[in-house]
């Protein structure tokens, strides 16, 4: 356990816009692990890369002390490390042993993440592992610390709070817009084909018989988006003369004064009376407030939905303290496995050496006293000899996993 160790660069430490220099893309990660592992004698890697964090989880011998660090970073080889290597090195998080494990723990239970409770890292560290496994950097140890990782992760997704209550602008939005009910084939009118727009489209294309309209300022990113959810585009330009109606309008543009004003509403309109939904999740709003008071409209903005949003993350933040409970049963769970698991490993030869023995003891040894005996003593003697076989190389096994489970330090 002693030899698990992890180098960390994490959103804590190190800016984001830098962390990105610090990914290692696709088609150097095999030739910069097999770096890394033939150079430090480290028997399993595995390296995870997102926008949050950049780790290297290896089994080795080594001390991570600064000049491995600085060794290490020399041999990861990023381009930006390249002017900023003593910055760098102090914004390393080291982790070795349990405390390794409590770490990788942490993180696939988001504890870590910059949005505590989002399930998505639990998947990045599978992919992460399942790649460097497919390519033979990993072994028998990583491979039992990522099953108990993955048992840990879903205990406490289900166990606890940590991620039941969304926390993103962007999901509270379409869920109120949900909770109102959207009937059949709703018309979507979208203003805006930002990143939050984006985001907000991977949820409402889920309805699938929906009339989908984006007008955006850049004409081609409003062709993008609606590409997307397979609907129409038109610029900006053109709104005050769109007239095919709509119920539900979202909008988000960098607009610094709202751009829907009632005088255009109402020609969106085009004399509908009927109850409309607004989405509007820019900042400053895109909605004057004339819009609100004198029409028939479900109105939601991002100042509400904030406020939820950071009331739900503090009932988060309120459930850590269970999910650290089952973190640390599971470590106490793992180590006397890894234990057993060692002894397996340690003991796979006993069977061969008990048979060697015993075939020089009956075939050299005293290959001439057995060679006299009649045909029933020899039978006699071979069933003796195979009963203790059996019991020489399956006491000895059972009696070592017995003293190492209750051996506290595992070397």
């Amino acid at each position: 356990m002693k030899n698990l160790k992890v180098i960390a660069f994490t959103h804590k430490n190190v800016d984001l816009k830098d962390l990105g220099n610090l990914v290692i893309c696709d088609e150097e990660l095999e030739p910069r692990l097999i770096q890394l592992k033939n150079i430090f004698n480290t028997s399993e890697i595995f390296y995870i890369g997102t926008c949050n964090r950049v780790e290297f989880v290896f089994y080795g011998e080594q001390e991570l002390d600064d000049a491995f660090k600085s060794r290490f970073l020399d041999v990861v080889g990023c381009s930006a490390l390249k002017n900023q290597h003593s910055c760098i090195l102090s914004q390393i998080d080291t982790y070795e042993g349990v405390h390794a494990v409590n770490h990788l723990f942490r993180i696939s239970c988001s504890l870590e993440s910059l949005v505590v409770g989002e399930k998505e890292i639990l998947a990045q560290v599978r992919k992460a592992y399942e790649r460097c496994r497919n390519a033979g950097f990993t072994g028998d140890f990583m491979r039992m610390l990522m099953n108990r990782l993955v048992k840990t992760a879903k205990e406490v997704y289900t166990r606890t709070g940590i991620s039941r209550k969304p926390v993103s602008v962007v999901s509270l939005a379409y869920r109120s817009l949900r909770d109102l009910g959207l009937g059949s084939s709703p018309r979507f009118l979208i203003i805006g084909a930002g990143e939050t727009n984006q985001n907000i489209a991977k949820y409402i294309q889920k309805h699938k018989d929906s009339d989908f309209v984006v007008f955006n300022r850049t004409f081609e990113k409003a062709e993008a988006l609606a590409k997307e959810l397979n609907g129409r585009a038109f610029p900006l330009s053109e709104l005050e003369n769109y007239r095919e109606g709509f119920d539900v309008l979202i909008t988000c543009t960098g607009s610094v004064a709202p751009i829907i004003n009632n005088e255009l509403y109402q020609k969106l309109l085009n004399g509908d009376t009927s109850k409309k939904t607004i989405i509007d999740l820019a900042i400053p709003n895109d909605t004057h407030k004339d819009v609100i008071l004198n029409n028939a409209i479900n109105y939601i903005e991002v100042s509400s939905l904030q406020a939820i949003a950071n009331s739900n993350l503090q009932e988060r933040y309120e459930e850590l303290i269970h999910a650290e409970r089952i973190i640390e049963e599971n470590i106490q769970e793992f180590l006397p496995l890894l234990k057993q698991r060692k002894v397996e490993i340690a003991m796979r030869e006993v069977p061969q050496k008990v048979k060697e023995i015993k075939s020089f003891a009956l075939n050299t040894v005293f290959a001439q006293e057995v060679n006299s005996m009649d045909d029933d003593s020899r039978a006699v003697l071979e069933k003796v000899i195979n009963y203790m076989e059996k019991k020489y190389i399956s006491g000895p096994m059972i009696m070592a996993k017995e003293i190492l489970a209750n051996n506290s330090e595992l070397k």
